[in-house]
This record gives C-alpha cells, sequence and structure tokens, in this order.
C-alpha cells in the first residue's frame, strides 16, 4: 500500500511528534492521509464518536489529519493495570488481560485485527502513516512483536527511522539499530535525527558521516521544540492516574500547535522525498 512507517530507535525518540506532524503537512498538501498504529500502550484514552476506545496520541494525528478519530486507527491500546499485565482494549472494547497466553493473541486474533484496519485504510486513503513502538531493534521480540517491522512487512512500507540526538549516543543507536533488524535493513530508506538543540552546522558532518556508513539517506534534521502542550500518552508501564478523553474533547485548540509541527517538518525534512518514498516513485518494493 501506499504509505511509510516512522520508527524509532528507542522510546520516546519523537515518533508521534513525527507522523503528527506529516499527518497535518501533507494533508495541507492535498494527499488524504490515515495515522495507523497498530498497538499502543497508555494509561490514557479517547473515546471515539461511537463510544471506542483508542490511544490519544492516534486521535490526535487523525484530527492533525482532519479526521474523525476512528478505532482502525489503533486496532490494539493496552492500558496497564500494574507491573506486570495490561487490559488489551481490542477494536475498542475490552477483550481480557494480559497473561501467558499474550503471545498467542497477537499472532492469532491480534495480527487479524491489524490487517483488516490496514485493509480498510488501503481501501479508503491515498497513503498510510504508520507509527511503530520502542525499537526495531529489541529482537528478543521479532518472533512475536506486531507493532514495527511485522507491520511494515504486512503493510509493505518503506521505513524512516527517528532517533533522538538531544538523549545522546543517537549515531550509535542508528547504527546498532540497522545491524540489528536484519533483513529489514533494506526496508529503512530514511532516518531523521530529532530534538536537535543549538546550531545545525555543527551536526553537518555527523549527518555527512551517518550516509557515508550507513548508505541510508538522512532526510532530515529537526529541532527541539518546547512547550508543544501535548496530551501526555503515558507509554509507560506504570500506573498512574488514568485519563480519559472523550469525543467532544477535539483539541481543538492544538490546531496552531499542528500548524506549527507542520511548518517545522516542511522547513527540516526533504518532503519531496518523503512523498516518493510514499508514492512508490523511484523507490524498490520490498518483498514480505
Amino acid at each position: 500500500m501506499n504509505g511509510i512507517m516512522i520508527q524509532g530507535t528507542s522510546s520516546g525518540s519523537g515518533k508521534s511528534f513525527i507522523v503528527t506532524g506529516l499527518c497535518r503537512l501533507l494533508n495541507d498538501m492535498g494527499l488524504r492521509v490515515c495515522p495507523f498504529k497498530s498497538q499502543n500502550m497508555s494509561s490514557n484514552s479517547f473515546t471515539t464518536h461511537d463510544g471506542l476506545e483508542i490511544a490519544v496520541a492516534q486521535a490526535l494525528q487523525a484530527q492533525a489529519a482532519r479526521l474523525v478519530p476512528e478505532v482502525f486507527m489503533n486496532p490494539i491500546l493496552l492500558k496497564p493495570c500494574h507491573d506486570q499485565s495490561s487490559e488489551i482494549i481490542l477494536n475498542g472494547r475490552k477483550f481480557a488481560d494480559t497473561t501467558e497466553g499474550y503471545r498467542h493473541f497477537t499472532q492469532t486474533t491480534g495480527i487479524e485485527a491489524v490487517r483488516q484496519a490496514l485493509a480498510h485504510i488501503g481501501e479508503s486513503f491515498e497513503a498510510v502513516i504508520i507509527e511503530g513502538a520502542g525499537s526495531p531493534a529489541e529482537v528478543n521480540l521479532n518472533s512475536t512483536e506486531i507493532v514495527n517491522m511485522r507491520i511494515a512487512r504486512e503493510a509493505d512500507v518503506p521505513v524512516i527511522l527517528v532517533a533522538d540526538v538531544d538523549r545522546g549516543g543517537s549515531l550509535a543507536s542508528v547504527v546498532g539499530t540497522l545491524e540489528l533488524v536484519g533483513n529489514d535493513r533494506e526496508r529503512v530508506k530514511g532516518i531523521i535525527f530529532n530534538m536537535f538543540r543549538g546550531d545545525i552546522a555543527l551536526f553537518e558532518d555527523a549527518v555527512k558521516w551517518t550516509e557515508d556508513y550507513t548508505g541510508v539517506k538522512v532526510v532530515g534534521v529537526v529541532p527541539l521544540i518546547k512547550d508543544m502542550n501535548l496530551p501526555e500518552e503515558d507509554s509507560l508501564i506504570v500506573v498512574r492516574q488514568q485519563k480519559n478523553y472523550g469525543e467532544h474533547e477535539t483539541f481543538d485548540t492544538l490546531t496552531e500547535t499542528f500548524d506549527i509541527m507542520a511548518r517545522t517538518l516542511s522547513e527540516c525534512l526533504d518532503i519531496d522525498y518523503i512523498l516518493r518514498l510514499i508514492r512508490r516513485v523511484g523507490t524498490t518494493p520490498q518483498p514480505q
């Protein structure tokens, strides 16, 4: 299908920010895009117009794309109960509490729900912007994960990898991630360095080194933007005060925030290259 997947070298690399900003920017350009995250983990959720629960991040991304948030944008939501268990919300409704059978769920009921959602998006939109979770380099999860490279293969879309410069170690995290994703390395068609502070000229050598060493294009360097005032997703596996955002909380006050995000990405990223990836122009689809 037409689209891209935004994956990160770690949790907190800014995947949600990039997807949200791209949803607004590409919609501004006339492209009917749909956000998607197969599985999200958050104590906070959003209630859709038909009374179903999805992650707040996908609700925000939908509204950035000027869409009504729908359950097919996030078919699986995990709501932490305590440090060893989560409630599974499947297609917007409680399905079960995670137990020893969770891996079986991901490879049966879970992946089928993801496939159905992707099929609907493929029929209804011009392109999909998919968000991954954590890091695709967690090799202990590769056989059962349904949120990173498995989903890129299911949708057959190229991947852009996001690294957090502010955290430090971004070059090593990029190289290490590419080393550990195995055959899926060929699916990675771009790298974004995110949350950069200071004079961008000081990072030019790092960009050149990354491209020379990995052979993957650096799509851009995005500055750290403070005070975005976005609702907290709370993806940590700890119990905090839960918040449910209702359908009437349409985040209208974030319209300016979405526009700032879109403008920032427009200025910092090679959007023409991203569009070519989305439309498969000048790229070679990888076998599943």
